[in-house]
């Protein structure tokens, strides 16, 4: 017998900056005992500095929360926090008001942490209720208190593309440049929301792919402000080590203020490095010492994960509403390139997956 599919939403409370939920499990407690009717589970984040790592890369990391949290630290140590981003001069941040700026978190390296190590705000995996899926939260809690997450997961079985169209994305001249795609002098997610309409969908998906021969730009999503988006990410794509450095900096030239002990944590920062990574992967010392050689002298594009394509849960929460696509306040879809594009447009395919 066929079994509609079925829309779980949680509300999860961190209860450190860094927090890892299995929230496979929390899922299951609302399903009364139907989970096993499904073979497929689609995640969504509702949030730009947390969510889900692929199920291939959790696989290879054995689903441990350890190793996977060892993982997701190594991109901390390059990303810093309270490194000199331009996002975290809260004086610059011209779209805040004076008491926004005031309890403005400064999180530019959790943002940059969840782009750089390939998080995901939408994920599949195989519907094992025995398999850990992780919601990994970068910025849980900050200095002016603690945040509340949400969560999407959708329990199907099958999938049925109903529509598919390619677009030319304007880009500058720019060597390196990001373009907002919820921007709505584009119009692209207004025309899919018409669409799920038009096709009357239920459950789904909404895909965005770069043309798969496109080696010189990537997608993300995150939020679109201008200090992040303009100035710190370019700063990693020219320099990948760019803000570890300048802490490292820091520590050097105010190096006698600090206590005996953080002095010696300073020296490590790179060994710290290779045991984590050799602690996710289960890697041999020389295999950790190629990647870091990588990671230090190649240009950002070929360690940072940013992917080809990234996609959003579409549902209609309710019987008799309309299916809209399933995003946070601040998540968008973002268009990076790394080199200039010669005829100055970028190639997208839009797609819309049914869920049955």
């Amino acid at each position: 017998m066929s079994v509609n599919p079925q829309l779980v939403s949680l509300e999860l409370l961190p209860q450190a900056r860094f927090d890892i939920f299995d929230v496979s499990q929390k899922a299951s407690e609302f399903l009364n005992g139907t989970r096993k009717s499904y073979s497929k589970a689609a995640y969504s984040s509702h949030h730009t500095t947390a969510g889900f790592l692929e199920q291939s890369l959790c696989s290879r990391l054995a689903y441990s929360k350890d190793r996977i949290s060892s993982y997701i630290s190594t991109f901390k140590h390059i990303f810093p926090m309270n490194a000199d981003y331009r996002h975290d001069h809260m004086e610059l941040r011209s779209e805040l008001t004076e008491s926004e700026r005031k309890i403005e978190p400064r999180n530019a390296d959790s943002h940059l942490t969840f782009i750089g190590s390939g998080l995901n705000n939408y994920v599949t995996y195989i519907n094992n209720p025995d398999i850990p899926v992780y919601f990994i939260d970068l910025d849980g809690i900050h200095e002016f208190g603690q945040r509340s997450r949400n969560a999407s997961v959708l329990f199907y079985n099958q999938e049925e593309q109903v529509y598919q169209h390619t677009v030319q994305v304007p880009v500058s001249n720019h060597q390196i440049e990001s373009v907002n795609l919820r921007d709505p002098r584009l119009g692209y997610l207004d025309k899919l929301n018409r669409l799920l309409e038009k096709y009357e969908i239920e459950n789904g998906r909404v895909d965005i792919a770069l043309d798969p021969a496109d080696y010189t730009a990537g997608l993300t999503v995150n939020e679109y402000e201008t200090l992040l988006m303009s100035h710190d990410l370019v700063e990693v794509l020219k320099n990948p080590r760019k803000f570890m450095g300048e802490k490292s900096r820091y520590i050097l030239r105010n190096i006698h203020k600090l206590p005996a002990r953080t002095r010696e944590y300073a020296k490590y920062d790179f060994v710290q490095i290779f045991n984590e990574l050799m602690d996710a992967f289960q890697l041999s010392e020389s295999l950790v010492e190629k990647l870091l050689a990588r990671l230090i002298a190649l240009p950002a594009e070929r360690f940072l994960q940013v992917k080809k394509n990234v996609s959003f849960l579409v549902s209609n929460k309710a019987a008799g509403k309309n299916a809209e696509i399933l995003q946070g306040r601040y998540q968008s879809p973002i268009l990076v390139q790394w080199k200039r594009s010669p005829n100055q447009t970028r190639r997208l395919t839009l797609t819309i997956t049914r869920f049955k």
